[in-house]
């Protein structure tokens, strides 16, 4: 394991898709596809090693790495390291990736090495960050994934993919516009580019509160929060199957790891002050959004509208400010990551058949497709939260979290539980139950083993993390303490006076 960490495995995780991904440009399409493919599985199994070699009770960050950029002066870093948080998202990440290039095996015919190199550029930026340590370097990796996504959508997408592109690309440039004039007032007042070394510096509560919105303008976007949450269901719609399962896995992660990263850490004057606002949003997206999700037509879009819903139990969870929340929040990203990919992929098979997502043309596929029944019915259970999937102990624990600083929040938020169960088992029953209606649904094979290869994966964890979450909990556990630490002495008192009730127990005992 010592060995493990002096080796500078962040950095290969990042360059080797990079190589790759100029490699395959000159490969043919078969070739492209299987380089694509092993080096995904190469970097899925550094990740499995980042995992192992990782020691929960060690120091906070691990496999840290530092070259200096330059000499004198206020210098960026290659800076990378990991806590248990980016752990888990970067396992995430490259546990996703495979699964996308076998989504895109045969669905993807046209520029083949363009699409997979534009897949690896993204792997390398994802992993970049979630690893940089290095203000100016996050913002590099964070905006740069933009790219890929963008060439993703408007290559590979579907009628309106020209729109869907342009509109996913402005709306979260914008945002990230103000976050950069940000960062570098941070780097001039601290003096250092170190993410380490902002999180620990204590800005003036004043300058806190334009600092956090301006970062807020960026990771809301990204999220996707209400009301910035319209290009969404968009990209989702006209992006390709793999786009949707890592859009939806990942990239909308990197808007939940922002707020852990910077906006509660470095301004947690400013996040107390802002938790009004912030529920307000987050209810409004889960009442609003699974409103708009129950009377979709198209099955993308559904989903989409979903993740909005889901993504707002990660902002309730983080801005409760206790470990409950904020743990809840994080399984629910990572829950969500898995669920929502395994979902789209759900979406793409029967695309892949009858080339059409309306929900009205399908029915009755139970009877011809037992094995994807099957598999769709898990990932929609997990989606409602059912005991014993990941779902159920994300959305408990954020629950709970937000019960202790706003049981009217909580309230708020349980009603989207109750719509996200109305809306995933409505659709579960328009398209495996009922009537078959068409004849060409009807008469659609079940699963080849490709496919499910793709979808069996997921499912395995979605369980393993719904019956044995500690195994994900205690990674993050101390990394959770270190941030709440870091908070606690701005935390707003909740109404529900849990705390002041366990102390008064314990007193009496």
């Amino acid at each position: 394991m010592g060995a493990l960490m002096e080796f500078p495995i962040l950095s290969t995780m990042i360059l080797l898709p990079l190589v790759a991904g100029v490699a395959v440009l000159f490969q043919s399409a078969a070739s492209a596809r299987w380089t694509a493919l092993v080096t995904t599985l190469a970097l899925l199994g550094m990740g499995i090693a980042l995992w192992a070699g990782f020691d929960p009770d060690g120091a906070r960050w691990q496999y840290v790495e530092h070259v200096s950029l330059g000499a004198g002066g206020i210098m960026p870093a290659w800076a990378l390291g990991i806590d248990g948080i980016a752990l888990l998202l970067i396992v995430l990440s490259t546990f996703l990736m495979p699964i996308c290039i076998g989504a895109s095996w045969r669905s993807i015919e046209k520029r083949v090495p363009e699409y997979m190199s534009a897949f690896l550029l993204m792997e390398a930026l994802m992993i970049g960050v979630f690893a940089a340590q290095d203000l100016l370097l996050f913002y590099i990796f964070f905006e740069g994934g933009l790219i890929p996504m963008y060439l993703i959508i408007g290559i590979w997408g579907g009628a309106d993919r020209i729109k869907a592109a342009y509109k996913f690309f402005l709306y979260t440039l914008a945002g990230s516009v103000l976050m950069l004039i940000a960062m570098l007032y941070m780097v001039i007042s601290a003096e250092t580019t170190s993410i380490p070394e902002l999180m620990e510096a204590d800005f003036p509560a004043g300058v806190q509160w334009w600092l956090w919105l301006a970062f807020f303008a960026s990771f809301a976007v990204k999220m996707p929060m209400w009301p910035v949450h319209t290009w969404l269901p968009d990209a989702h719609v006209q992006a390709p199957t793999a786009g949707s399962v890592i859009l939806a896995g990942v990239l909308l992660k990197m808007g939940g790891y922002g707020f852990v990263r910077f906006s509660l850490p470095m301004f947690p004057d400013a996040s107390a002050e802002f938790v009004p606002l912030v529920f307000v949003l987050s209810g409004i997206a889960v009442v609003y959004t699974s409103l708009v999700a129950l009377v979709q037509k198209d099955m993308k879009k559904l989903i989409a509208y979903s993740s909005v819903a889901h993504m707002a139990f990660v902002t309730f969870g983080l801005f409760a400010f206790n470990r409950q929340g904020i743990e809840g929040a994080l399984v629910v990203m990572l829950s969500h990551g898995l669920v929502s990919g395994a979902l789209f992929l759900c979406v793409g098979v029967i695309y892949d058949r009858l080339h059409t997502r309306e929900i009205a043309r399908y029915g009755g596929l139970a009877d011809n497709m037992p094995i994807y029944a099957t598999l769709f019915l898990l990932f929609t259970m997990a989606s409602i939260g059912l005991p014993g999937t990941s779902g159920f102990v994300g959305e408990f624990l954020s629950l709970v979290g937000t019960y202790e600083m706003s049981s009217w929040a909580a309230v708020v938020a349980t009603t989207g539980i109750i719509l996200g169960a109305a809306y995933m088992l409505f659709l579960y029953w328009r398209v495996c139950y009922g009537t078959q209606r068409n004849a060409d649904a009807a008469a659609m094979p079940d699963l080849d083993m490709r496919e499910i290869w793709l979808l069996v994966p997921i499912a395995l964890v979605v369980l393993w993390m719904g019956i044995y979450p500690e195994s994900f909990l205690e990674v993050m556990r101390n990394d959770v303490g270190y941030l709440l630490e870091r908070i606690e002495h701005s935390a707003p008192q909740g109404d529900a006076h849990l705390g002041a009730a366990a102390a008064a127990e314990g007193a009496g005992e």
